[in-house]
């Protein structure tokens, strides 16, 4: 079930994350959404001492937000100094 949260919340930040910072690109979307799902889970299976298969605890949710949010601005940091 943790491993299902986690997953869930990457990808509604990342989704967040387009509309945020108002990006039109229906590709972009996408990998935001499997960067935030990356950046969640990385981060809660480190927070989580590696247990994301059971349950999620309050702590290792918030530092996967973290993560999550982390890895997208990064993702976004890096794509727009590629198209410069």
């Amino acid at each position: 079930m943790g491993l299902l949260i986690l997953i869930v919340v990457g990808a509604l930040l990342g989704w967040l994350a387009t509309i945020i910072l108002r990006i039109e690109d229906g590709r972009t979307i996408l990998a935001n959404a499997l960067v935030g799902v990356l950046g969640s889970l990385v981060t809660g299976l480190i927070a989580g001492n590696g247990a994301i298969f059971g349950t999620v605890s309050g702590i290792a949710l918030l530092w996967a937000v973290l993560g999550s949010a982390v890895a997208i601005g990064l993702f976004n940091l890096v794509r727009q100094r590629a198209f410069r």
